[in-house]
């Protein structure tokens, strides 16, 4: 097979986001570009899109927002995946202005904070975030100046983006030119986007307009989507990959759907016919153990596997009958699937062999917000279970100060890793050295250049969902109770997971002078209601679920630092939470 490398198909090297989302109106005009259901009580409609229609859309909203005033204003977004936050921040990226996507799971203090963090002068918000969004205008906490909600709504407060789109088609018709005449540079910060993490610890990556497009060509250059493909969007458009998914596949003519919601998932792919699917590896899994319990329950296991090895041999001659042999289960997937992409977390290996003898390509794939995000990737070429395959074209990962076993930090460098941290440039300097981004990141290259991820050199508990959970965020919280003198957030593990989980230091003499010496027993009670009001201030996958209590100090360096691999060890050896 030769060496494994990403250069797999032709590409067209894209200075920026509009010459993509462009090039791909002008190829497919009269495709599909979004299929929207509408529900009108138990009436369910769907309407669709072109590419051409489309492309008319981003002009009106781009001329309307240019009429208001908004060029190189900072334009934060959200709200759950729709056609109208996927339109508002293509059209930001056409040369508007710069994107802000905030997480549609914060709580309304966060989101608050966010907007203030990060400059914004205009939000675009689904009608979900209307309280909150009216709250903050209310108390004129942040620097906003236009408000606009992306359905109709009759309210006074807000502008509506159909309203701005009208605005828009008015001044076109006039003539006025001024949206396709927008600049673009595509050195500049063009996306501002949160990492996980509370206000206070996470941190806004700056993205550019080549930085995106670099992904993307490279991305391209590594994966075959075809015209015909029906994607399913079930990634947040907030997270990086979810975002830059949206202008992958509109650059190659894709049919855009989304996803009613985790339990319609399999529902959703046969009534669209789903071909192409980016998700984390928990879904995966999940459909897997069902499928695989249904082969048992029918007593099919050694039928299934017979045909494997049928398949395996006539593979080898250049014969594939998967779709024929697995027939039965693929109709699990829509019967239309071909290619799923599964990221943010490592997947287990039995899954994706079984999902690709199955005959849908599954690859694993590796990246960060600060490199746009994919830097690795397997192709259909090259597969190499457990590892998240090889660095895209133009990307460079290497293992730094790698251990005796070859393992070491992965820090990658190439036009798409971010241009820093806004407003925070000790961060910028602490994780851009000499031109590598260090990605906090343990693993290790094999002798053919796939690499695999080990751990994580930082605190972060990284979740099989995708979502990633900053342990200092929860303990600021719980360090705040009056009678704890210290708190350790950790990722218990359970199977091949995580549960958020803490050991608790309590103050004794606290305890003895406040609390009136009040029990172990009682007191564990109390931290425990105490607990379930943090996790109401946080978003449910930051829930502390588990936890210890003690009045012993923890371990700690001679700074006084908590050991949090040494507590750990001591916690899950000594088998504490089980």
């Amino acid at each position: 097979m030769g060496k494994p490398h990403s250069n797999l198909y032709e590409m067209t090297n894209y200075s920026n986001i509009r010459e993509i989302i462009s090039d791909g109106i002008k190829k497919y005009p009269n495709h599909i570009a979004f299929t929207v259901k509408q529900k009108d009580g138990k009436e369910v409609k769907y309407r669709d899109i072109t590419y051409k229609e489309f492309g008319e859309d981003i002009n009106s909203l781009g001329a309307g927002f240019i009429k208001l005033g908004l060029k190189n204003k900072k334009i934060a977004i959200i709200g759950p995946n729709s056609y109208e936050w996927a339109l508002s921040y293509i059209t930001i990226l056409y040369g508007v202005g710069i994107a802000v996507p905030l997480d549609k799971g914060l709580p309304d203090k966060e989101i608050e904070d966010s907007i203030i963090r990060s400059g914004a002068d205009v939000i675009i918000f689904d009608e979900k975030y209307k309280e909150t969004i009216k709250s903050i205008k209310d108390k004129k906490s942040a620097n906003l100046k236009e408000y606009i909600c992306m359905q109709n709504i009759d309210d006074s407060n807000f502008n509506t983006i159909s309203n701005i789109k009208k605005i828009g088609d008015e001044d076109l018709k006039r003539g006025n030119k001024e949206f396709f005449d927008l600049e673009i540079d595509n050195e500049k910060a063009n996306v501002i986007i949160f990492t996980s993490g509370t206000t206070s610890l996470s941190k806004a990556v700056m993205l550019s307009q080549k930085n995106i497009a670099s992904d993307v060509n490279s991305m391209n250059a590594a994966e075959k989507l075809l015209d015909t493909d029906v994607n399913l969007f079930m990634l947040p458009f907030h997270h990086t990959f979810g975002s830059t998914a949206i202008i992958l596949m509109l650059n190659n003519g894709v049919k855009n759907v989304f996803c009613d919601g985790l339990r319609h998932i399999q529902e959703n792919m046969k009534e669209y016919k789903v071909s192409v699917f980016v998700c984390v590896p928990l879904l995966l899994e999940a459909m897997h153990k069902r499928i695989v319990a249904e082969i048992k329950k029918q007593g099919k296991e050694k039928t299934v596997e017979s045909a494997k090895k049928i398949s395996r041999a006539l593979l080898k001659i250049g014969i594939d009958i998967r779709k024929k042999l697995f027939k039965d289960i693929l109709v699990n997937f829509g019967g239309h699937m071909r290619f799923i992409v599964s990221g943010a977390a490592a997947i287990d290996k039995k899954v994706a062999e079984d999902f690709n003898a199955w005959g849908i390509l599954t690859i694993q794939g590796y990246g960060l917000t600060e490199t746009s995000p994919v830097l690795c990737a397997e192709n259909a070429k090259f597969i190499r279970y457990g590892s998240v395959g090889v660095p895209l074209n133009d990307m460079q990962v290497e293992i730094d100060n790698p251990d005796e076993n070859g393992i070491g930090e992965l820090i990658a460098k190439g036009p798409n890793v971010m241009l820093g941290y806004y407003n925070n440039e000790e961060a910028t300097k602490a994780s851009l050295i000499n031109g590598w981004y260090h990605t906090g990141d343990l693993g290790y290259k094999d002798k053919d250049g796939y690499i695999f991820i080990t751990g994580r050199r930082k605190n972060v508990i990284v979740l099989k969902n995708g979502k990633n959970v900053f342990p200092e965020e929860i303990e600021v919280l719980i360090n705040n109770l009056p009678y704890v003198a210290e708190s350790m957030v950790f990722g218990y593990p359970k199977d091949d997971d995580y549960v958020v989980s803490a050991k608790i230091v309590y103050d004794e003499n606290y305890v003895k002078k406040s609390l009136n010496n009040m029990p172990e027993e009682e007191l564990r009670e109390k931290i425990w209601s105490d607990l379930k009001e943090i996790n109401q201030t946080v978003p449910k996958y930051k829930h502390i679920k588990k936890f210890i209590i003690t009045k012993e100090p923890m371990i700690k360096t001679t700074t006084a630092k908590i050991k949090r691999f040494e507590e750990l060890d001591l916690i899950v050896k000594q088998k504490l939470l089980d």
